[in-house]
């Protein structure tokens, strides 16, 4: 029988969230319930033909490609993965089937970040997580939080999820600017946003959440001179993609007390390693990139994948990426 692995099902749902039984009475179904790194992968996934992915929780270099020799069909959940090699996937025949957003299962679920991104400033600015641990440990409140009604949110990315958090903003009585490479003033004034440049959304933002897609272009979007434009009363929220912020920089302005905290769901290295500086910090409020981790958004997700597999399994592919690699 083919044999199909899901990858990094931290929770333990995935078979619980979506029906396998189509794939299941056709192949053997492995799930993996931890992280693993390439050299382990490319031992424990040897075997297989079909491999499940969610996000870009396993990178997908040539490296490992190459040494999966049996592997036939890698499933993506949206229309790409940064972190997957697919030219190395195409010359080692190998297809990668994407996700189909636009179907109308994926239309309810779509709050699930900016909900997640609002919970997380909210934390944030009220030092929710640093006072949770100190009652934990049998202490009372030592710090004071500041009041969203009245502020400024600085938007950096105006898209599906930016919209969003600006409608929130206006229910909590917060000024919304924002910018991005692309944004109009008319396309701002649509959410009730005012547009303005990069150097005065940091300057004049008391949060500034980020809201682009990683590209080449976002890529150390946000550094030193951002944060040295920031207020010291500031705060920086990223529920977008690590890599989006120079973590050097950012770990720098924390530890010296320039900007007053930073609320962050994605990281450069996910897991995050157990001895990084962030997790020293008391200044920041930490996830472990549950932007997207809700029992209906995954239920979309891995409803999509069955899809793909079995068709796949009749030998009719679709939704591939990379259909030269038949």
């Amino acid at each position: 029988m083919p044999q199909v692995a899901i990858l990094d099902d931290y929770a333990g749902v995935a078979l619980q969230l979506a029906d396998w039984s189509p794939v299941q009475a056709r192949a053997e179904v492995t799930v993996f319930d931890r992280h693993l790194s390439e050299a382990a992968a490319a031992e424990e996934l040897r075997p297989f033909d079909v491999i499940c992915t969610l996000r870009e929780r396993m990178a997908f270099p040539r490296s490992l490609i190459e040494r999966l020799p049996d592997l036939k069909l890698i499933t993506i959940v949206g229309r790409s993965l940064p972190n997957l090699d697919l030219a190395a996937a195409t010359e080692h025949g190998v297809l990668v089937a994407h996700s189909d957003f636009a179907h109308p299962r994926f239309r309810a679920v779509r709050d699930a970040t900016p909900e997640f991104a609002w919970g997380l400033l909210i934390a944030t600015v009220r030092n929710l997580a640093e006072e949770h641990r100190r009652m934990r440990e049998g202490g009372w409140q030592t710090t004071t939080g500041m009041t969203l009604s009245g502020k400024t949110l600085g938007l950096l990315g105006l898209g599906r999820v930016g919209k969003r958090m600006a409608e929130y903003a206006k229910v909590f009585g917060m000024d919304v600017i924002a910018w991005s490479q692309n944004l109009t003033a008319d396309t701002a004034a649509e959410v009730g946003a005012r547009r303005v440049e990069k150097s005065a959304l940091f300057a004049e933002s008391d949060v500034v959440s980020i809201h682009v897609v990683l590209s080449e272009r976002t890529r150390g979007l946000v550094g030193a001179p951002e944060f040295a434009a920031m207020k010291p009363t500031a705060y920086l929220i990223n529920t977008s993609r690590g890599p989006i912020v120079e973590e050097a920089a950012l770990i720098d302005v924390l530890r010296t007390g320039s900007i007053a905290g930073a609320g962050l769901d994605v990281f450069d290295v996910e897991p995050l390693p157990r001895d990084h500086p962030l997790r020293t910090l008391p200044n920041v409020t930490l996830a472990p990139h549950l932007g997207y981790v809700t029992r209906e958004m995954l239920s979309a997700f891995y409803a999509d994948t069955v899809e793909a597999v079995v068709a796949w399994l009749d030998g009719n592919p679709t939704r591939i990426a990379n259909p030269e690699a038949r």
